[in-house]
């Protein structure tokens, strides 16, 4: 899956799978989490969030099945 470079200071990237519905959020350290069930909608809120990592924080983190991926 494609990852796009974000502007944010904690998190590096993120890509989405639209027919699988999963979110990739690649993180400064370079660790990778795979988020199940996230809807389109949700990924374009978060893409155009002025701050990824409160968005993150508030809407993603904690809410979805997460699972770490290979960087």
């Amino acid at each position: 899956m494609f990852r796009q470079p974000v502007s944010s200071s904690s998190i590096a990237a993120i890509g989405y799978d639209d027919d699988a519905e999963v979110l990739e959020v690649e993180f400064v350290s370079g660790a990778v989490y795979r988020y199940s069930g996230v809807t389109q909608d949700v990924f374009e809120d978060f893409r155009e969030a002025p701050s990824k990592g409160a968005f993150f924080n508030r809407n993603i983190k904690d809410v979805y099945p997460w699972e770490q991926a290979d960087g």
